[in-house]
């Protein structure tokens, strides 16, 4: 997530316990926890609706092409009767 190595995290708390105090700095690590999980769980559930568009757009297209199939099905249908009616005034 962030690249941040030890020495860059003690520094990064050294700075945060001199500007906060010894008695905000638990906290503000309470408040960056509890806001750390809420971004996760935002970031899981655009996931899930990102995910969900995707499959309700291969439904759409799924759709399309069963109706093309379904077209084609009853065109060949008709053609059939056409020639089968054909045949029988012929004979």
């Amino acid at each position: 997530m962030l690249n941040i190595g030890f020495s860059e995290a003690v520094v990064i708390f050294m700075v945060a316990l001199i500007v906060l105090g010894p008695e905000r700095l638990p906290e503000v690590g309470k408040y960056l926890a509890k806001l750390s999980i809420e971004v996760k769980k935002s970031i899981d559930e655009i996931k899930r609706e990102l995910e969900l568009d995707k499959v309700e757009e291969e439904l759409k297209q799924a759709k399309e092409e069963l109706e093309k199939i379904k077209q084609q099905t009853v065109s060949l249908a008709e053609k059939s009767l056409e020639t089968q009616n054909d045949e029988n005034k012929s004979s």
